[in-house]
């Protein structure tokens, strides 16, 4: 696969047609995504007012493609910090370092939500800040990833409580039975769907009670349990009985 560069040149290529660099756009998302590719897309068309007709706006390609350049470039900064930390300290002779720095998850996390519209609201940049701060060891109030100092919402598993941060949507707190535990939206946007920008107008503006980020959203989020998983659909006809055995 060719590198973020390469692509994020095809992306400011006024010369391809629009489709063209969008793609390119959501390769780069593949290699470097804060929120996650899906959720940080959705971020995108938003904060660089993508519109659902590229053809109306080829700039907020542009646009989007600056916002995630910047905050990648704070990544690799850090990034190559933290190898040079790491090599002093195995020639010190601690060879058993910390958590990976870019973890987005915590290590052991039971329970995640799958809300594409959940994610901070803040700029890719200042997303990126923060979690650098915070893996640095500063101790920042609020989220960890976003800064929200609300309540948080607590969901209760009938044996224990999923906490969720109203700002970004982030599972804070896991149950404690060890068993994985999902939470999604109450109406489902698909991906084909967000790809498409069918939450954006051809203004480049977010279409209406199409959902602008996590805010009013991990309030109306539900326990997803295995009865919601469809089963079988039943036989036809009557049932077939075995032939007994001779």
């Amino acid at each position: 696969m060719a590198s973020f560069l390469t692509h994020r040149a095809l992306v400011l290529d006024e010369a391809l047609p629009p489709h063209r660099r969008h793609s390119a756009l959501r390769t780069c998302l593949t290699l470097f995504a804060p929120y996650g590719l899906r959720p940080t897309y959705h971020h995108l068309t938003l904060s660089a007012r993508i519109p659902r007709e590229l053809a109306a706006d080829p700039g907020s390609l542009v646009r989007a493609m600056a916002e995630l350049h910047e905050a990648r470039l704070l990544w690799l900064a850090a990034t190559e910090g933290y190898v040079r930390r790491r090599r002093a300290e195995k020639r010190a002779g601690r060879r058993r370092g910390p958590d990976d720095p870019w973890q987005l998850v915590r290590r052991g996390q039971t329970c995640f939500q799958t809300d594409v519209c959940c994610h901070p609201a803040m700029s890719l940049s200042a997303y990126v800040r923060r979690r650098i701060a915070v893996l640095e060891g500063r101790q920042l109030p609020g989220c960890h990833r976003c800064g929200d100092e609300r309540p948080v919402v607590s969901y209760s598993t009938g044996h224990g409580f999923v906490d969720i941060c109203r700002g970004c949507g982030t599972v804070l707190k896991s149950c404690g039975c060890g068993t994985g535990h999902r939470l999604e939206p109450p109406e489902r946007y698909q991906w084909p769907g967000i790809w498409r920008r069918e939450h954006m107008t051809d203004e480049g503006l977010p279409a209406p009670g199409a959902p602008r980020g996590a805010e009013g959203r991990a309030e109306r989020l539900r326990l997803w349990t295995p009865a919601d998983r469809p089963g079988p659909p039943p036989p036809e006809g009557p049932p077939v009985r075995p032939r007994p055995a001779r």
